[in-house]
């Protein structure tokens, strides 16, 4: 496997997973009622606490993002 590949695979895994944290956010702004209906009937959670959990997991997922995408793909830019 090259250097060239990897670099590939680091791009689309950026852009994948951007796509998927923009989507989670605007379902989360646009539908919040319709989602916060849903996960009501499984957990009884208040809409306080659900507004934070979905911003905690945002906040981790975008982290996670840059520490196992972005850092990687720059580190191979520069390196090679």
């Amino acid at each position: 496997m090259t250097i060239e590949i990897i670099k590939n695979v680091l791009l689309w895994c950026l852009v994948i997973d951007m796509g998927l944290l923009i989507l989670w956010f605007l379902f989360f702004t646009f539908a919040h009622d319709w989602i916060y209906r849903i996960h009501g009937k499984w957990f009884k959670v208040p809409v306080e606490t659900f507004d934070a959990i979905h911003y905690a997991g945002m906040a981790f997922f975008k982290i996670c993002i840059f520490v196992f995408c972005l850092a990687p793909y720059i580190a191979l830019l520069v390196a090679g």
